[in-house]
């Protein structure tokens, strides 16, 4: 078998993985067909893994027993790690997993770009460009340098993202000159990587300052961001990577790597402009949140009222429309199939019944309707903000399950807010506001809500799950 045929034939496998990412990632954007998308792209991933063992360039290796040995192993134990990890993640700790994930792909086309621009580096200074296998030309080491920039801050993003979603570390934390520093060492990766592209050879210690800046700027651009816009991070970190496994698809010539980066990347682009424009908010202004105190915050009046099951139940089984608003604390809680159960029982009762979904509610994009989606509850009775703000002037409850800020009207009045100018879910438009929540802490963001003082809203403290729990006996109770 020739090796022409052979390249031939593995690039024409190529074409069939990347066909199927694309059918999958198509169907991933409907919650009807999300799983299946799922699964389409994950037999296009496992059809270019297998393709790669017959790659010329592999069968090449000198040593094609520990080649393929070292590939099984790496495939083993990532896929073992992410098999026992997917199995026993819970669904409320999914973004900090997604985000781990995100970095982990950044990272690995930085270190491809890392091994490629130390094995130029390696070339003896003043060698004639191209005399070399290891030397791609200006164009492929530009390209390297970009994936490796890109794939880096990524990485080391990525890893703040998770640490802080974990509780590993405080949601905002910034130095003194805190950008200026950040950028300081974005525009030193950028001149050492163009003068490793302009003098490739003998610049090994030029290439490990590069990676080392790159790293550490993708660390300081995470720091300052807060809870609140670290959904619209992962989203765009996740366009990072798929950017940089492009490009470092280029350097290998690997035509695998190049269109599953591109269409990774520009769906995590699209992603991330979308969610930015929910916020009202551009990418960049993201991206330098203010490092300072701000101004004086807007002062809260009024006290939060408590109420109880019954209460509650009463004014739901009357009520002609009840709007429900879930939150992260109602992943936390796990009470997504209760909440179900609560909507058929108010649905038997005559009751119109509606989930409304902020762009960014939960810590990733999509994580609230994933939820619901698990719990069995029909897509056409789930509405996005556009489809139902609309609707609160004309709802009787609104019922708030562990949302926080993304119900808060400081967005609408409050300047000194980080969230001011966000779109939010016209809850307090509503004849009644109900609040399931733990507690009075503030949400993930740390803002005060001032929904929670109005006097149309009654708190409903307790564990989400045992709360609505305690509703559907009251609601049962209530007969017909």
């Amino acid at each position: 078998m020739s090796q022409a045929f052979l390249m031939n034939a593995v690039n024409a496998t190529y074409f069939l993985a990347a066909f199927l990412f694309i059918m999958g990632l198509k169907r991933m954007s409907s919650p009807v067909t999300a799983q299946g998308g799922i699964v389409t792209a994950g037999w296009g991933m496992l059809i270019a893994t297998v393709a790669t063992f017959a790659h010329p360039e592999i069968l090449k290796a000198a040593n094609l027993p520990l080649v393929y040995g070292l590939m099984v192993a790496g495939i083993a134990v990532g896929g073992g790690i992410a098999w026992v990890s997917g199995k026993r993640v819970a669904m409320t700790d999914m973004p900090q997993m997604i985000a781990i994930y995100n970095g982990m792909g950044g990272g690995a086309a930085a270190a491809i770009a890392a091994i490629e621009l130390l094995k130029v580096a390696a070339i003896l200074p003043g060698t004639p460009a191209g005399t070399s296998p290891h030397d791609h030309g200006a164009f492929v080491n530009a390209l390297a340098v970009a994936g490796a920039l890109i794939g880096a801050v990524s990485f080391s993003g990525s890893a703040i993202a998770y640490a802080k979603l974990q509780g590993i570390m405080d949601k905002v934390y910034s130095l003194p000159g805190h950008h200026f520093i950040s950028f300081g060492l974005l525009a030193a990766s950028v001149i050492l990587g163009i003068y490793i592209v302009m003098e490739p050879a003998g610049s090994t210690g030029l290439v490990i300052a590069f990676f080392v800046c790159a790293l550490l700027f993708g660390v300081l651009m995470t720091l300052p961001i807060g809870g609140a816009d670290m959904p619209v991070i992962i989203s765009l970190y996740n366009a990072f990577t798929g950017l940089a496994v492009g490009f470092e698809g280029f350097v290998l010539n690997n035509s695998a790597m190049i269109v599953a980066g591109i269409v990774v990347g520009s769906a995590g682009t699209l992603l991330t402009q979308l969610m930015a424009k929910a916020m009202n908010r551009p990418i960049a202004k993201l991206l330098t949140p203010p490092t300072g105190t701000g101004g004086p915050a807007q002062k809260v009046e009024g006290t939060q009222k408590p109420i109880e099951a019954g209460d509650v139940a009463a004014l739901m089984a009357y009520a002609q429309k009840v709007v429900i608003i879930p939150g992260y604390g109602m992943a936390v809680a796990q009470a997504q199939h209760k909440v179900w159960e609560l909507t058929k029982v108010l649905k038997d009762r005559g009751v119109e019944v509606k989930f409304a979904i902020h762009p960014v509610a939960g810590r990733m994009p999509g994580h609230m309707n994933v939820l619901l989606a698990e719990a069995g509850v029909p897509y056409d009775i789930i509405f996005d903000i556009e489809e139902i703000n609309e609707e609160f002037a004309t709802t009787d409850v609104a019922f708030v399950i562990g949302a926080n800020d993304v119900v808060n009207p400081a967005a609408r009045t409050d300047q000194s807010s980080p969230i001011y100018g966000m779109p939010i879910l016209n809850a307090d438009y509503a004849k009644h506001v109900i609040v399931n929540k733990r507690g009075k802490g503030a949400g993930f963001s740390g803002i005060e809500n001032l929904l929670f003082y109005q006097d149309n809203t009654r708190m409903y403290y307790g564990g989400g799950q045992e709360a609505v729990a305690k509703l559907v006996q009251e609601l049962k109770a209530l007969g017909d």
